[in-house]
């Protein structure tokens, strides 16, 4: 495999570094490791062109024996030097990377101290106080790794949304070209967009008096399936390399609507749905739906027949008087082929997925009063994206001609601030330079979308901004967020936050808690009155669409967007493939009940700008 791109390379010194870290090697060719990533980060050129032109040594923190490395890994995909040193290390130790607090100094440590060279072994030694006694950990860092471990076994069985759907596209493109399946869809959680996936559900319709067998065959014969758990006539599990498990249904065709709603869930939506059923006379499952047991009514058969409406209330208004009227045919599952179907028999508007919840939307359906949801086409741009200058992989250009090619009218640049000193965060000058430099860009016409200049300035212990006003109010807008000192108590943190939305500079919140996705815990925090507080001074709180934070969490936004919060989508992009991940952010305001005049970011260029300009000066 040829080809390999320079952000690729960058991954794997990373990894060497810390693998030489992990094994206690001079800490300057750790770093140099490190620096030729950093580099490569940071190039605007070609890597192809630059190796062929003989100039990579000569680029900064490239030495000759670094440059044969990289050299290698574009050409073949492969570094022998990098397979062997993997090979040389107890995979146990690299696995205890994931525990958050430990870094590979720490393992090492434990390693040459403790001879712990798995989580099982650190596990063991923690509950035995051994961890405590070593020099550099104590009490407080076991308990740590204690409560990292907990929650690495508690994440372990389940899968950020995005990895899930990344599993599951190809697979329902599949099987929606197979021969014999007339419908497919996926179901479940990943349906319901909810952040994180147990498992995947299929269903599949096939033709009357096909045979279903082929259809089985082939979805356990798909690629990276571990293990077979279960096939028949009709249903197929497996289990994938990564530990994801995943569930085909095979349907009769008249099935496949009601199977299509019962497993996409959830338990508590599902159970008022047949609630709905049962009080009209009838019995909804994945099977269909039929007349309860003990006869039904001619409210019942109104549903049945998919009445709504006018003709739904004059049938139930004479149920009384036919209360001993013949059961209505059944309705099983002629007619209704589709969901809104489904839902229009039981007198319902349509109930889009991300909404199947049990928490109002089947009262808001009767009544009309569902939401528009936004949806991704909506999206104008998005303000939260980082480049080379701090510690994004692209630069300031290659942002700029990603966005623009997803059709955006505009793009929002906020690299870290100063203090964000792991994250290369930029100063005052280095800051306005990058201003400079965008103006310039916007200046030029080399682009069609437009660059607003921002930054992600962090909010200091204290509530303090990174930046001083002066600074900040030479920028389009601000995200400010938190960064550090997570371990403040509930009200510290609470009024750490909101002393920076009171700043009058900060134009929206970034990753309100900071939490990381089946790896970290938010910090403490009152999401209420940080609510309250970006309402009071206008300040927009983002939903960011990193699949590992999806942060405002889409529970709190339907009665905060209700009260006049306004929302952002952002993708946190280091990186020109992660611009993409607005699509999670997609799901997660859909899911939180947002339409497209809750989210700022779905306002043309003209709007976007004048919105901004007022909000300057307010």
């Amino acid at each position: 495999m040829g080809g390999v791109t320079r952000n690729e390379i960058a991954d794997v010194l990373n990894n060497i570094a810390v693998l030489l870290e992990l094994k206690g090697e001079n800490p300057f060719k750790t770093r140099a490791y490190q620096a030729g990533a950093r580099t490569l980060e940071a190039l605007e050129e070609d890597l192809g062109a630059v190796i062929a032109e003989g100039r990579l040594g000569s680029l900064k923190g490239i030495g000759e024996a670094l440059a044969k490395k990289i050299t290698e890994l574009h050409a073949t995909g492969r570094l022998e030097f990098y397979e062997k040193l993997r090979a040389s290390i107890a995979p146990g130790l690299a696995g205890m990377l994931e525990i958050p607090g430990l870094g590979a100094k720490k393992i090492r440590a434990l390693h040459e101290k403790l001879g712990i060279d798995t989580i099982a072994a650190l596990d063991r030694a923690c509950r035995d106080g051994l961890v405590a006694g070593l020099p550099g950990f104590g009490e407080k860092t076991q308990e740590k790794i204690l409560a990292g471990i907990r929650n690495r076994e508690a994440y372990g069985r389940r899968h950020l949304w995005w990895d899930a759907a990344g599993v599951a596209e190809p697979i329902l493109a599949g099987l929606r070209g197979l021969p014999q399946v007339r419908r497919a869809e996926h179901a479940g959680s990943l349906r319901r967009g909810l952040e994180t996936v147990g498992d995947l559900d299929f269903i599949a319709a096939v033709r009357a008096g096909e045979d279903a067998a082929p259809v089985a065959d082939w979805f356990a014969a798909q690629p990276g399936v571990r293990e077979v758990t279960a096939r028949g006539a009709t249903k197929a599990s497996v289990r994938f390399e990564g530990g994801l498990q995943a569930d085909l249904r095979i349907v009769p065709e008249e099935q496949f609507a009601f199977a299509l709603h019962h497993f996409t869930g959830s338990k508590e939506h599902n159970v008022q749905m047949r609630q709905r059923a049962l009080a009209r006379g009838l019995s909804l499952s994945e099977w269909g739906l039929e007349p309860a047991a003990g006869g039904g009514t001619v409210k019942a058969k109104a549903a049945a027949t998919g009445a709504t409406g006018a003709g739904a209330a004059s049938a139930g208004a004479t149920a009384g008087a036919a209360a001993a009227a013949p059961a209505p045919p059944p309705a099983g599952r002629a007619g209704i082929d589709t969901e809104e179907k489904l839902f229009a028999a039981l007198g319902l508007a349509f109930i889009p997925p991300e909404l199947r919840e049990g928490l109002g939307e089947i009262e808001a359906a009767e009544a009309g009063k569902l939401p528009r949801l936004v949806e991704a086409a909506d999206l104008r741009g998005a303000f939260h994206n980082h480049t080379t200058e701090s510690d994004g992989r692209a630069t300031l250009e290659e942002m700029a001609a990603a966005a623009q090619a997803l059709g955006w009218e505009y793009l929002g640049i906020a690299d870290h601030s100063k203090s964000s000193f792991q994250a290369h965060g930029l100063d005052e000058a280095r800051l306005l330079a990058q201003a400079g430099r965008i103006e310039k860009l916007n200046a030029s016409k080399k682009f069609t979308l437009h660059l607003f200049a921002g930054a992600e300035c962090d909010i200091l212990r204290d509530g303090r901004l990174d930046f001083d006003d002066a600074t900040l109010a030479r920028l389009d807008y601000v995200v400010a967020s938190v960064h550090n000192a997570f371990s403040l108590d509930e009200a510290a943190m609470t009024a750490r936050i909101i002393r920076a939305i009171e700043n009058p500079r900060v134009t929206m919140l970034g990753h309100m808690t900071g939490r990381l996705l089946l790896r970290r815990e938010g910090y403490r925090a009152d999401a209420a009155k940080i609510i309250d507080a970006a309402i009071a001074n206008a300040v927009v709180i983002e939903l960011n669409a990193s699949p590992w934070r999806l942060d405002m969490d889409w529970r709190h936004w339907r009665r905060a967007a209700e009260r006049g919060l306004l929302c952002s989508i952002n993708p946190d992009a280091h990186d020109t493939a992660a611009l993409a991940y607005v699509a999670a952010g997609v799901n997660a305001a859909r899911k939180g009940w947002l339409d497209k005049a809750r989210v700022v970011n779905t306002l043309p260029l003209a709007r976007m700008k004048a919105w901004l300009r007022k909000r300057a000066s307010a």
